[in-house]
């Protein structure tokens, strides 16, 4: 592509068209720009384009938007794919973007920034060394626009720094930074404190002066996060006196007026400074001690002096942090033993902190998602609430019978206010449940809810005084913040509270199901959910099926409607619920699935046409694989009545390529398909087959699990139907695609194993030389840890399927002598490292097979490995696995990739049950003995000698043991 006017004509106009809110304007679109973005110069167009004053504001922006999701997509070079940048446009583009960014508008400006910083996290500082170099020196224009768009970008830089784990190599980069950036930084901060003094009285200025002011702590923040540098100890004096100053500074131009909601930039900045000055007190607290009392006493002045509106939430939570901080710190701790400063403390700072305001009632009601997040999710580390309850806990863990005590008398005083006037004095009661769910649970995991407590209530007798009445009010609209609240409250101590309160609950928590409020019926579900989830000590469920089933018909009812109620239309809480229901009843589902699966299919193609919610959606695909395994684990004939309703769906979810569903959609396939058994595919399914073989499909990274799982189903269920169609070529050029990938080479041996397991032989026999031929080839390559262990089970397998003299041969036919170097460079260095009950099987038998059937390994060629590979076999039985990796292994582990993904998430219910082809073997070192046994009687007299001089003494033993065990011996 060539940067020619014409060009950068049909980009804006494609750019112009992905903005469109018709999707058949819109797809085709974004399609094209998916399709160019490969050719050489296509970013350096959009830079172009983005540059273009004459152009519209909308398409430059759309230009940057489209220029930062390529840099996010293509800067990383992948091992499997390649690079899919020129390496001319690399060095362009690092030339051109920096000072493009700078003089851009505010908008462009920021994704332009995003950009700089990821390609900083690829390619700085070894490939980008002069990028810290271009920033600082533009600190010298004086123009804040200039200078906030660099701090921007090293704010975006470097606050990865934060959450980096220690390395030599970070260790590295930050000190090339510091080398930099530290004193430009110390000095832009010096002259941005004085211009507060030379502008005082001009408010605009004053605004682009402290925002510059906010973005240059939280540089320090990130500079200082790993360790205390020797610059910044150096300049502590500097640093420390000013942020005292932001911090008690009173600038009334920049205070905001009463009516607004959001933080300014006085708010913003103090906030960070409490961010700061409570990192310094944590890690560096003693260089930090001559500054602290200072801090303690201003922010105590900041936290008694700021109201409760939402704006100052972030600045309160910061304060509170930080006294947080330094109560944890020992030698701090004198500060707050004194009984009238812990009274105070509560009195002042924590219980108006904990009150339910105005705005959390707003919250409640207008935005119930995102209180949820907050109270529920733990996404509330900001909030004043979550900051207050962090404070109280510290205290409690350093003063728990002061805290206790003061606390107590709280407790009482609001209990009894509410009970005077529930209808007005409802928040009292409020703040009390807070108070108690958070200082009585001091660890909380998110699958046990609350495992230890303190003293300040009897849970039990509490949850019956104050919480179970709540919830056996016959109204379920009425109060709804202290109906909420009690349900959390069996929520979070459902492990502590006795069985018959946590179980006896459940009738009243599918009753507030219906509730209206989208707090309470939430959080109905999810307390029903994390009930019915609950494990006995000996690991079966705590609530029984039988339990469940006469709530079952109000459950499942409560629940279906609870998704018609405004804002629960895709309420992921709710489908959890479903899924887990219908889990627990197992078969006593059956009568209630006539009614309810097509509302779940009509959910589904609801969800279908715009996919938004994807843990409502991941629950609906499991809640349809669990009701499929449940239905044709008693009928499998049922099967047909599942395809009828859902293919038209999923045909629909394929043509209209509904890439978040797509996945889904292959292994519930592979489900139905598996249930038919082998023999026959059905026609629909044969149909589907040639388009599971296109390689587009396989180059999208989370189809590419489920569809081996699917054709891992096509072929164990009609292997004769898919060679008939003349489509194992096809099957085979898969799996070429997929052994030459780090990624997803297990992918390809799990394919391959299931062809050398259903296959007939004369199917698959032409192929498999070159089958060996590209295995090796890959071997030589690139060696990996994953490889080698999936290279060492098929082999195992393939020895067992065709037998060992049949393996040495094919390897030897690649070249001579092979297998025994085979043998010597992967089988005994590598074999231990096999893992997993299955796969260690399918070794454990292979080898045996080699040892004890391969004429080759007794009297031929190889003989004189014989009594090596016995000595690593019985090595691979009796030591441990081995994790020691190969120089190629920077991959990712297949059982370290999460299972959830936003490209593909596993189905807990379709996923396949662990697969034995060996399933008539029970014990490997049987095998082993009887196999030894049948050898030597073919052998007689012969693997006595081989045996004493080729074995260890313990190997012996154990070789015994495994004889005795067998009830056989060596003749």
């Amino acid at each position: 592509m060539e940067l020619t006017d014409d060009n950068l004509r049909t980009l804006s106009n494609y750019l112009q068209h992905t903005l469109s809110p018709d999707v058949n304007v819109r797809r085709p679109a974004e399609k094209f720009l998916e399709s160019v973005e490969v050719n050489q110069n296509y970013p350096l167009l959009l830079l172009h384009l983005v540059d273009k004053e004459d152009v519209h504001q909308t398409i430059r922006v759309a230009g940057a938007v489209a220029f930062k999701n390529y840099v996010k997509r293509n800067w990383k070079v992948d091992d499997d794919a390649g690079d899919r940048i020129h390496m001319q446009d690399r060095e362009a583009v690092k030339q051109l973007i920096v000072n493009l960014m700078l003089h851009s508008p505010e908008a462009i400006q920021k994704q332009l920034s995003d950009a700089v910083s990821i390609i900083g996290r690829y390619d700085f500082p070894n490939k980008w060394p002069d990028l810290i170099s271009q920033m600082v020196e533009k600190f010298a224009t004086g123009d804040f626009h200039v200078i906030n768009g660099v701090l921007h970008t090293a704010h975006s830089l470097f606050k990865r720094y934060r959450f980096e784990f220690k390395s030599q190599e970070l260790w590295t980069e930050i000190k090339f930074v510091l080398d930099k950036f530290a004193k430009p930084l110390t000095e832009l901060f010096q002259a941005t404190i004085n211009l507060t003094t030379v502008h005082a009285n001009n408010t605009e200025a004053l605004k682009v002066i402290y925002n510059s002011l906010v973005i240059i702590c939280k540089v320090f923040y990130s500079l200082n996060f790993q360790d205390l540098p020797e610059f910044f100890e150096d300049n502590m004096k500097i640093w420390m006196e000013n942020f005292h100053n932001l911090l008690t500074a009173d600038v009334k131009c920049l205070q905001t007026s009463d009516d607004e909601d959001d933080a300014g930039l006085l708010e913003q900045l103090k906030s960070q400074v409490c961010d700061n000055i409570a990192l310094y007190a944590q890690k560096y607290d003693e260089e930090f001690q001559p500054y602290l009392p200072q801090f303690v006493t201003s922010v105590w002045n900041l936290l008694v002096t700021t109201d409760l509106e939402p704006k100052y939430d972030l600045l309160v939570s910061n304060a509170l942090q930080f006294l947080a901080t330094v109560a944890d710190r020992s030698h701090y701790r004198y500060l707050f033993q004194d009984v009238n400063v812990l009274t105070s403390i509560c009195e002042k700072v924590i219980i108006p902190n904990m009150v339910f305001r105005v705005s959390d009632e707003e919250l409640f009601v207008d935005n119930a998602e995102e209180y949820i997040r907050r109270d529920i999710e733990g996404s509330d580390v900001d909030t004043r609430r979550r900051a207050a309850c962090d404070l109280v806990k510290v205290l409690s863990r350093y003063f728990e019978e002061k805290i206790t005590e003061i606390f107590s008398s709280y407790v009482q005083v609001m209990l009894q206010k509410y009970k005077e006037n529930p209808w007005q004095n409802w928040r009292d009661k409020d703040t009390v449940l807070y108070l108690v769910t958070s200082l009585a649970s001091k660890g909380q995991t998110e699958r046990h809810g609350i495992t230890q407590t303190s003293q300040l209530v009897d849970l039990t007798s509490f949850a019956n005084e104050h919480v179970l009445p709540e919830l056996q009010k016959d109204a379920v609209n009425t109060l709804p913040v202290l109906i909420a609240d009690s349900i959390k409250y069996v929520l979070i101590f459902r492990t502590i509270l006795p069985r018959e309160v946590v179980v006896g609950s459940i009738p009243q928590l599918v009753r507030h199901l219906t509730a209206y409020s989208q707090v309470v019926h939430t959080y109905a579900a999810c307390a029903i959910e994390k009930i019915l989830v609950m494990k006995t000590p000996d690991g079966s469920a705590m609530v029984k099926s039988d339990e469940i089933v006469p709530v079952a018909p109000s459950l499942l009812n409560n629940l279906f409607k609870t998704m018609n109620l405004p804002g629960s239309e895709e309420n992921a809480y709710v489908m959890k619920a479903v899924m887990r229901s219908f889990s627990s009843l197992q078969e006593h589902v059956i009568p209630f699935l006539g009614e309810l699966l097509p509302k779940l299919t009509e959910k589904l193609s609801f969800v279908a046409r715009n996919p938004s919610r994807p843990h409502f959606n991941h629950y609906l695909f499991e809640t349809l694989s669990i009701s499929i395994r449940i239905v044709c684990a008693t009928d499998s004939n049922a099967v047909a009545s599942f395809e009828e309703a859902l293919f038209p769906i999923f045909q629909g979810i394929l043509q209209q390529d509904v890439q978040e569903f797509v996945p889904y959609v292959f292994q519930i396939l592979s489900l139905l398909l598996e249930q038919h058994g082998s023999g026959t595919i059905p026609e629909p399914y044969m149909i589907l087959f040639p388009c599971l073989l296109a390689p587009v499909l396989w180059e999208r990274p989370g189809n590419i699990h489920p569809l081996v799982q699917l054709l891992q189903a096509f072929v164990q269920t009609g292997a004769a139907q898919i060679s008939a169609s003349q489509k194992l070529s096809g099957l085979l050029g898969v799996f070429q695609k997929l052994i030459a990938s780090k990624v997803n080479d297990h992918e390809g041996f799990y394919l391959l194993q299931s062809l050398v397991e259903h296959f007939p032989d004369d199917n698959l026999s032409p192929y498999m030389k070159q089958v060996f031929v590209l295995l090796f080839h890959r071997l030589s390559s690139s060696k990996t840890t994953k490889f080698v262990k999936g290279l060492i089970v098929f082999f195992s397998l393939y020895a067992v399927k065709y037998g060992a003299g049949n393996l040495v041969g094919m390897v030897d036919s690649i070249q001579p002598k092979m297998f025994g170097r085979f043998l010597d460079k992967v089988i005994f260095p590598d074999v231990r490292k096999i893992s997993g009950r299955v796969e260690r099987k399918i070794v454990a038998v292979g080898i045996t097979n080699i040892l004890c059937n391969c004429k080759e390994m007794m009297d031929g060629s190889y003989s004189h490995l014989w009594a090596q590979l016995l000595q690593t076999l019985i090595g691979f039985f009796e030591l441990p696995v081995l994790e020691s990796t190969l120089p190629d292994d920077h991959y990712v582990e297949v059982e370290d990739t999460p299972g959830y993904q936003a490209a593909y998430s596993q189905l807990a219910y379709a996923n396949k049950k662990d697969h034995d082809p060996l399933h008539g073997v029970s014990e490997p070192r049987f095998h082993l003995a009887e196999s030894l046994h049948r050898l030597s009687v073919a052998y007689p007299g012969q693997l006595s000698p081989l045996l004493s001089t080729g074995l260890s003494h313990d190997d012996l033993a154990h070789l015994k043991n495994y004889l005795l065990a067998a009830d056989v011996q060596i003749v």
